[in-house]
């Protein structure tokens, strides 16, 4: 059994549950001390948007990156089904790039840490890779209607090479120019 995401092989099926015993393993590994870092280069990161979205965004994730660590250690469920491994491996590429890119130890531990809630998120639980009730640049928020994750900013990021947007399962909010 692979034990780390670095491990995992692309080149034959895997399960969400497989991808998910994984992800319990490398969350375990995720000491409050790398929240702790991680958070300082969120704070850093947002340091010159509009205070009302820094503050927001900061703690929002901060929380968000604390408790889906949690949530990844305490969830006991069972997940049927396979994971698009194309897909995953692309979005682990990136989120690979940043962390061997990352400037600061801060840095680096934010992205472990996003690396491994982002993936639960996207391809386990397949839900939003921002928290819902984010908010982004113009106060618009990501919310969820009728079952549909809408994102207010998602076509204007898809093809940003470093965005995952293209992995969420979040569709553009029309009602958003």
């Amino acid at each position: 059994m692979v034990n780390k995401l670095s491990e995992m092989d692309f080149n034959q099926d895997i399960s969400k549950n497989d991808l998910f015993l994984i992800l319990i393993n490398e969350a375990r590994s995720i000491h409050i001390q790398d929240i702790m870092r991680g958070s300082n280069f969120l704070k850093e990161d947002v340091k010159f948007m509009p205070p009302q979205e820094r503050d927001d965004i900061i703690a929002r994730f901060t929380k968000a990156l604390f408790v889906r660590i949690k949530n990844i250690k305490d969830d006991r469920s069972t997940y049927s089904g396979y994971v698009d491994s194309y897909k995953l491996k692309n979005f682990l590429k990136i989120q690979n790039e940043n962390i061997k890119n990352s400037q600061s130890l801060d840095e680096k531990c934010f992205y472990i840490i996003t690396r491994v809630v982002s993936t639960y998120t996207a391809f386990v639980k397949e839900e939003p890779i921002h928290p819902l009730g984010t908010r982004f640049p113009g106060g618009f928020t990501l919310r969820l209607v009728d079952g549909v994750y809408l994102c207010p900013v998602k076509d204007k990021q898809k093809d940003t090479p470093s965005a995952l947007c293209r992995f969420c399962v979040s569709v553009q909010d029309k009602s958003i120019d």
